[in-house]
């Protein structure tokens, strides 16, 4: 399976991709206000880079639950100078943006940006044109409401089918508005808008959603349902949780994992690609 991203290509029929996160943001769950300084966010993309990172996810709005939305000129004076000075130190590096705003992910990607992550789905009418004039790679995630909504009704009669079904006719959406089907991945969205059982059976049943034929991409790295089963309260102490389901990810058939800690993710993709293929 080939993913298209602008001036990249990535062969996943063998190899899943490490995908590290980088928030340039005051409030994101994990690491907010860590990086929210240019030269602290280039230091630690260089330093994913470094611990193995495939590409970099670069966001300058925070999305997790509860959270407001963030003007199109302010996440824009975030990200800016980050990509600026990344495409300086580090031309070789893949970079996407995580961002709702076409007009964010046209100026990302008139500086440099390969991939833009986009966890509303096309919400801004605007942005498939964008990311199709740009030859972008695009990330398609499943939302319902909005950041700071998605909490207030996690049920689905059947959530797996549900999300698989959104994602389908999103993909669709895209292509009909010139994105290339190669250059699309889909993301089931795990902890967005979905109870500890609903995220559990989207990371069990991953191959229905690589059913689509397009590569999947999960996001589990430190989330609340991790907590919830663990009894971990702090974020930072849900490493082990998080490793453990980018391993059962993969296994199942996830091509991308989203992730804070890279080193440790990258060696555990390895041997969960090495059991799925003994299988």
């Amino acid at each position: 399976m080939i993913w298209r991203c602008r001036d990249r290509s990535f062969d996943l029929t063998q190899r899943a991709l490490v995908m590290g996160i980088v928030n340039v943001t005051p409030d994101s769950f994990s690491d907010g206000g860590r990086y929210a300084e240019p030269a602290a966010a280039i230091a630690r993309c260089e330093a994913l880079l470094e611990e193995g990172a495939d590409l970099l996810d670069l966001g300058g709005e925070s999305t997790r639950p509860g959270s407001a939305p963030v003007p199109a000129e302010e996440q824009w004076r975030r990200l800016a100078p980050v990509l600026a000075g990344l495409r300086a130190r580090r031309p070789d590096a893949v970079l996407s943006v995580d961002t709702r705003s076409a007009e964010v992910a046209r100026r990302a990607l008139e500086s440099g940006a390969q991939v833009i992550n986009d966890v509303s789905a096309l919400a801004d009418p605007a942005m498939a044109g964008v990311v199709a004039a740009a030859g972008a790679g695009l990330v398609l995630m499943h939302l319902r409401g909005t950041p700071a909504t998605m909490q207030d009704d996690t049920a689905y009669a059947d959530v797996v089918a549900e999300v698989t079904a959104y994602l389908r006719t999103r993909m669709h959406s895209a292509v009909a508005a010139g994105v290339e089907v190669t250059a699309i991945a889909l993301d089931p969205g795990i902890g967005f808008g979905k109870s500890t059982e609903g995220s559990l059976a989207l990371l069990a049943h991953t191959a229905a959603l690589a059913a689509l034929g397009r590569p999947v991409l999960v996001g589990a790295s430190r989330k609340r349902f991790l907590g919830a089963i663990t009894g971990v309260e702090s974020v930072h102490d849900r490493v082990d949780g998080s490793l453990a389901a980018a391993a059962i990810a993969v296994f199942e058939g996830a091509h991308i994992v989203r992730v804070h800690d890279v080193r440790a993710s990258a060696r555990v993709v390895r041997v969960a690609e090495a059991a799925r293929a003994a299988r």
